[in-house]
Order: C-alpha cells, then sequence, then structure tokens
C-alpha cells in the first residue's frame, strides 16, 4: 500500500488521517455504531480499512475524508455547540453534572424554557450518576408517583435515539419539554407518550391523556437515570 512501512523509513502520518482519527474516537456511538456501519457509509470495501487507519495509523484518501465530514456533518458541527459536550468531560467527573433551573412557562406546566440559554445553579454528584449528562428538576404531575413536582432527575442523552421501551425520558419535541414513559407504538417510527397520573380527570377524560409521537420528531431524547426527591421541611 501506499504507506507501508519498510525497514528504516519512517511513516509520516499526515494530518487528514489525524483529523479523522479524532472525529473517529468523538463520533463512534452517536453518529454511527461501529466500522461496520462506517465503512458501508464511506464506500470502503471492508470494516479492516477503517481498522488499519485507527489501529496501524494507514494514511486515509483525503477524499474519503470529505465524504465523512460531509455524512456526519450534523453530528460534528452538533458537538461543537453542544453545552453538554465532550470538552466538560473532566471537571464533570470532578464536580457531578450539572444543573439547570428551569422553571415552566405560562402556557402550560410541561413546557420548558431552553435549556440552552440557562447558566448552570449547581452540580448534583454521588455514585451512579457518572455517565449522566446532566439534571432537570420535574415541573408539573403527569408523571406522579414516579417523578414528583420539584424533585431533580440525572439525565443521559441519548444520540442515536434507540428507545426502551417501558422507560421514563425526557425529550424535547416540537415547542414542548417534558418527561414521560415511552411505550412501543403500533409502527416501528412511532411511540406512545405515556403520564403514569392516571388518576387525575377532566369530566370524564384523562388529564393527562397518553398520545403519540413519531421518534424522528424527537428533537433531544435523554434517559432519566437517577431521581433526587425533595426533603419534606
Amino acid at each position: 500500500m501506499e504507506d507501508e512501512v519498510k525497514p528504516g523509513k519512517i511513516k509520516t502520518v499526515r494530518p487528514e488521517t489525524l483529523e479523522f482519527i479524532i472525529l473517529y474516537n468523538q463520533l463512534r456511538g452517536k453518529a454511527f455504531n461501529g466500522n461496520a456501519q462506517l465503512a458501508e457509509a464511506l464506500g470502503f470495501n471492508s470494516p479492516s480499512s477503517i481498522t488499519e487507519i485507527i489501529k496501524s495509523r494507514q494514511n486515509i484518501d483525503p477524499e474519503k475524508l470529505r465524504i465523512f465530514k460531509e455524512k456526519f456533518k450534523e453530528h460534528i458541527n452538533g458537538d461543537k455547540k453542544q453545552n453538554f459536550s465532550e470538552q466538560k468531560t473532566v471537571s464533570k467527573h470532578s464536580e457531578g453534572i450539572p444543573m439547570y433551573e428551569i422553571s415552566a412557562t405560562a402556557s402550560g406546566v410541561e413546557v420548558y424554557n431552553d435549556i440552552n440559554d440557562s447558566q448552570p445553579v449547581g452540580h448534583m454528584n454521588f455514585p451512579g450518576i457518572e455517565d449522566c449528562d446532566f439534571a432537570l428538576p420535574v415541573w408539573g404531575h403527569s408523571m406522579y408517583p414516579y417523578l414528583e413536582n420539584g424533585c431533580w432527575v440525572a439525565l443521559k442523552i441519548i444520540h442515536d435515539k434507540k428507545i426502551l421501551p417501558g422507560e421514563v425520558y425526557y425529550i424535547e419535541w416540537g415547542d414542548y419539554r417534558m418527561y414521560k414513559r415511552l411505550l412501543a407504538g403500533d409502527i416501528p417510527d412511532e411511540v406512545i407518550a405515556h403520564s403514569d397520573n392516571t388518576t387525575e380527570m377532566v369530566g370524564n377524560r384523562l388529564k393527562y391523556a397518553p398520545f403519540i409521537i413519531k421518534v424522528a420528531d424527537i428533537k433531544k431524547l435523554c434517559l432519566v437515570k437517577d431521581i433526587h426527591k425533595k426533603h419534606n421541611h
């Protein structure tokens, strides 16, 4: 191959190869799940071609890097803009995960202000939430008794939008930010947003009735990993 190492010769790793390796490590598990998927997306004949670049520093064709950056540009740009990016990993583990005090808007208890416009009010740090990204409070009663109004929850961002039916998630959908238990829908690309509070009624109808959401319409998906309930004084 072009950059095969020969006795007495030092192989030069080109800048585009180093850039690819850095982006590969940042996006694996987010933009793609493994070398087989990535090799197919970039037009390589075998996943081993990716392995050679990552492990053996085999130089990548600049055109392949261009295709890689074009196919995953939303993930690359998103990582640069995210408030909850990997750049905060070191401080996150030492200080804990950032807590954002998001208050409900006047239009309804399940509509939240944009957390990207907020500054952390503190940090949450206790065993079991090391892999979480941030914490938000709960407003409203739709998920009672699982989530009580005023408690804090530790959340892990699910980048690939793979949903475990029956688990509780924080979702950003349309203009809404809400907590819901997501159940499998009748077709693969839909889920049912279910509220645990099935006792409150308006007339003869549930106040928090379930509804259908298309997975593609979910802008942010975060798994509820831990709950810190407020103390009663």
